[in-house]
């Protein structure tokens, strides 16, 4: 009934309880989930990213001091793990390593949830043709909403090179859009 903060359920972690690490996991873990998904475009994949993900966070939550969101910092062992697995792995945008995602629980509209399912196929094969660091900078503004000064700080560039690559990313994925809007 009542949601325990973060901070309260990091500390109740940290002294071993189980329950309040479950519910952390609980609590970020599609977000963390979809965010890998969106970067890796491959469902198995993403999966690796999450559980890697959670196990640095249960390694490293110690040594959280609290200097920004719990979430926040999440994220940021996240995105070295996607990272890590582009480093790892040659990845070729080739349309059949799509896998389909995960539908909703329950949809009360099957045709919306097709609808919305396609759209997310095509938006991750469009983001699939997009620079790593043009992707990067688009998740973490539009699917993170993050501000440009923020992304800055956390990828260690200026502001204006994340607008650059933000804008530039959106203009490719307007001419991808586009070509597929023509051809149908």
């Amino acid at each position: 009934m009542f949601k325990q903060t973060d901070e309260k359920l990091i500390n109740k972690a940290l002294k071993g309880n189980q329950s309040a690490w479950r519910q952390l996991v609980t609590r970020y873990e599609s977000c963390v989930y979809q965010y890998a998904l969106r970067m890796t475009s491959n469902a198995d994949d993403a999966m690796d990213v999450l559980q890697e993900t959670f196990i640095s966070v249960s390694r490293s939550l110690p040594e959280f001091r609290g200097d920004s969101a719990f979430k926040t910092w999440l994220m940021r062992i996240a995105h070295f793990r996607v990272v890590e697995f582009y480093r790892r792995r040659r990845w070729f945008a080739d349309e059949s390593e799509l896998e389909t995602m995960d539908a909703e629980a329950e949809q009360a509209c099957p045709e919306h949830a097709f609808s919305q399912k396609q759209a997310q196929q095509q938006m991750i094969i469009y983001m699939k043709k997009l620079p790593f660091e043009q992707k990067l900078v688009v998740e973490l503004k539009v699917f993170q909403q993050q501000t440009f000064d923020d992304i800055a700080r956390q990828l260690g560039v200026s502001t204006n090179t994340i607008k650059t690559r933000f804008y530039s990313a959106l203009d490719k994925l307007k001419t991808l859009m586009g070509a597929n809007y023509d051809a149908a």
